[in-house]
């Protein structure tokens, strides 16, 4: 059997796949409340994606608490709890090797914000109100 070494660009299936099941992983650790820390109390946090290394070793998760709120908390917790994450992780996840597991918060949230921004900005708000002598 033939390895593809993969460079750059688009993530192979396997990494996608692999990312998916630790994404389903995070999120059932974080609604079942299996990491106990303060911080996570009472909080909804969402894992919108998360990006594996090419060779598997590590997991980048996106994580974005309900509202945005809390961002930096939530990231310390969950940096606290990181070997107990990664072991779950092996537990729940069949892989050669646990990857490394590194938070970081989802910049989707961050984006979409600033795109209504821009939309809802008067310069753009100009450019979107037809004139009444223009053509549908």
């Amino acid at each position: 059997m033939s390895r593809v070494h993969h460079h750059g660009g688009e993530p192979s299936q396997r990494m996608l796949r692999v990312g998916e099941l630790i994404r389903h992983t995070m999120a059932e650790l974080l609604t079942k409340a299996a990491i106990h820390d303060p911080a996570l109390e009472g909080e909804v946090v969402t894992v919108p994606d998360v990006r594996m290394s090419p060779d598997l070793k590590l997991a980048t998760v996106y994580i974005m608490p309900l509202g945005g709120k809390h961002v930096s908390e939530v990231l310390a917790a969950l940096e606290r709890h990181k070997s107990f994450v990664r072991g779950e992780v092996a537990r729940r996840v069949n892989l050669r090797y646990a990857p490394d597991v590194r938070f970081k918060p989802d910049p989707s949230f961050a984006q979409g914000a600033r795109i209504d921004a821009l939309l809802a900005s008067p310069k753009v708000q100009q450019d979107l109100v037809r004139k009444p002598d223009e053509p549908a």
